[in-house]
């Protein structure tokens, strides 16, 4: 076992190893068990450095159920909390959708402010944090062009002058007079101490109004977030995150695929008119230091019925070029398609989550490296299995044998797994490990 897995805290190991289990992706610890993806992890990560010098990225990460698709995205949360970046992210659902008669796209926008996240509140609800944060800097900047003095009437007109500098610029956006009043009014509610002024606000950009005369009545605005101008407020608040202090802002929609679900097919395309207007945003240059990445399944994206593809202007843009070749990995596309994890690579997985199971329960017991191959070789050995298993599906399975194996020490991983593998068809495999040490003829080279 290495430093690195014996240093994994109990807690992280818990939620790690009850979410994988539950076929569901952590929010915490993935970097101890990422395995694989260095080429798009790299791409993304490329991705991100452009938002942060003031371009956009869109992306399509497409992949069958279980792949990896969640799991590259809650990836990438971690990676670019570092990068300085404000990440928001949805799962989108019959209740959550890009556009909708009920309300479904601000159900999709409220979602993606309840979880705002940054580096220092990685589990979401940042918003006040990070308004707090920017009028916090634009005081501290002013106390110290004034020598310390935070009282007087020029530290507070300084202070204005700092904020207005901040938030004027947004005025020639879509929306933008109003959402720049509504900054400058949380600065000036919390310097009169008027906390009730500050939580109207928030409600109001939290999209919480159910209509114009509420919020005219509560802030004097005739102007709420609404199902048909929500998107323009996230690019409103990117160009704010930005004059805060932060990077970048990254907007991760999984579960894409329920877009293709929608019964109603004009509902449908009124989904798919919003996407390409997004996309267009971003690979036009109209937007600027954000990202948006969807997760969604080959199916969701080529069906020419109901997916992506069934909307010409979509499918004319993410179609491959016919001169990509079969097998060849296009990484500057805005469709990213993941491959399957290699057999390497979930050996390397399952080492990762035996070394962690062992530290949370305490047991002494630790799988030799034939016993790990057996239960990987168990599982390709299955017909169809390079082409149909999934990550999520082994990495389940595994778990439950650690558990059944933590409560019975005194079986072993090669008795577990004969019911699966058939019995003689197991036993040939154990017995070839047990004579070769997974040698030339294995099947797969677990060698690193």
């Amino acid at each position: 076992m290495s430093e690195t897995e014996r240093a994994v805290p109990r807690r992280i190991a818990q939620a790690i190893l009850n979410s994988l289990q539950s076929g569901v992706v952590p929010r915490v610890g993935l970097p101890y068990i990422a395995v694989g993806r260095k080429e798009e992890i790299a791409a993304l990560l490329r991705d991100t450095e452009l938002i942060a010098e003031g371009g956009a990225s869109f992306r399509f990460l497409i992949g069958k159920y279980g792949a990896g698709k969640s799991f590259l995205l809650q990836t990438m949360r971690n990676y670019v909390f570092e990068q300085g970046f404000v990440v928001a992210d949805a799962d989108l659902s019959p209740e959550r959708r890009l556009q909708g008669s009920k309300g479904q796209g601000l159900a999709t926008y409220r979602e993606l402010i309840a979880n705002l996240a940054t580096k220092t509140k990685p589990e979401g609800g940042a918003l006040r944090l990070i308004l707090d944060r920017w009028v916090s800097q634009a005081e501290r900047e002013a106390a110290e062009e004034q020598g310390g003095f935070r009282e007087d009437s020029a530290f507070f007109s300084l202070v204005e002058k700092k904020i207005a500098a901040a938030v004027d610029a947004l005025q020639d956006m879509v929306h933008g007079f109003e959402f720049a009043k509504l900054l400058r009014g949380y600065y000036l509610a919390g310097a009169e101490g008027d906390d009730e002024k500050k939580e109207r606000i928030l409600k109001w950009f939290r999209g919480e109004y159910e209509n114009k005369r509420e919020a005219r009545e509560a802030l004097g605005i005739n102007l709420i977030v609404s199902d048909e101008n929500w998107y323009d407020y996230l690019k409103l608040f990117s160009q704010f995150f930005r004059r805060a202090g932060y990077a970048g802002t990254l907007i991760l929609l999984d579960e894409a695929a329920n877009l293709c679900k929608i019964p109603n097919a004009i509902a449908r395309q009124y989904n798919y008119e919003v996407l390409l207007t997004m996309y267009n945003d971003m690979m036009q240059g109209k937007a600027q230091h954000i990202g948006i990445w969807m997760g969604a399944t080959p199916e969701a994206l080529e069906d020419k019925r109901r997916g992506l593809f069934s909307y010409e202007a979509l499918s004319s843009r993410l179609a491959e070029s016919r001169f990509s070749r079969v097998g060849s990995k296009d990484l500057f596309s805005p469709v990213l398609r993941l491959e399957a994890l290699t057999p390497e690579e979930m050996l390397v997985l399952t080492e990762k989550l035996s070394a962690m199971h062992a530290t949370l329960y305490g047991d002494a017991r630790c799988f030799r490296a034939d016993e790990l191959e057996l239960f990987v070789r168990t599982c390709y050995a299955r017909v169809g299995a390079s082409a149909q298993l999934t990550p999520r599906e082994m990495t389940r399975d595994f778990i439950f044998l650690l558990d059944a194996l933590h409560r019975e020490p005194e079986s072993s991983m090669e008795q577990l797994l004969k019911p699966e593998a058939g019995g003689a068809a197991l036993e040939s495999v154990a017995s070839e490990l047990r004579e070769t040490g997974g040698g030339d003829d294995a099947p797969f080279d677990f060698s690193f």
